[in-house]
């Protein structure tokens, strides 16, 4: 009497085909990200909203379609306990891919971060466009021109060393 296990896939690492073809490598870890040698068969992949069937054999399979350009790659597989999904910068060089992984947080702290920053300087625009407007304003109607304006600040700062 045998028992079939029915391995599943606790997560995914993506790295290039070892005979370097152009395609790549999607590795089933385990929690101490080992690859996990158990997996076995065909698992469903959505590649980029395209569902593919990848054969792993020893905890790897290897995609159908080599990658011709750097793109970005949105690797999804849904297992009966969860679903994973990781997004995939995929540098493409002379010397083969390389993959980057990109994090879901990054992906909302870098929007933030930018808004937090634009909502600080706020003010400091604000006088920018002011202080443009009125330099502006002289330099067509009174006759203000950059060089006389830089030269004024480089002697007034010679007059104060």
């Amino acid at each position: 009497m045998a028992w079939a296990q029915n391995a599943n896939i606790a997560d995914f690492d993506v790295k290039e085909n070892l005979s370097q073809n152009g395609k790549l490598a999607i590795i089933a870890v385990d929690s101490l990200n080992k690859t996990n040698n158990g997996i076995q068969g065909s698992y469903k992949f959505n590649i980029n909203g395209f569902q593919q069937d990848l054969q792993f054999n020893d905890g790897v399979a290897v995609t159908a379609n080599p990658i011709e350009s750097s793109t970005f790659v949105f690797f999804k597989h849904k297992s009966p306990h969860k679903d994973i999904g990781k997004l995939y910068f995929l540098r493409v060089t002379e010397k083969g891919i390389t993959p980057y992984k990109i994090s879901g947080m990054l992906l909302i702290i870098l929007p933030l971060l930018i808004l937090f920053i634009a909502y600080k300087f706020k003010r400091f625009l604000v006088t920018l466009a002011i202080l443009a407007v009125a330099y502006l304003y002289l330099n067509y109607s009174k006759g203000l021109d950059v060089k006389q304006l830089i030269e004024s600040t480089i002697l007034g700062l010679k007059d104060l060393i």
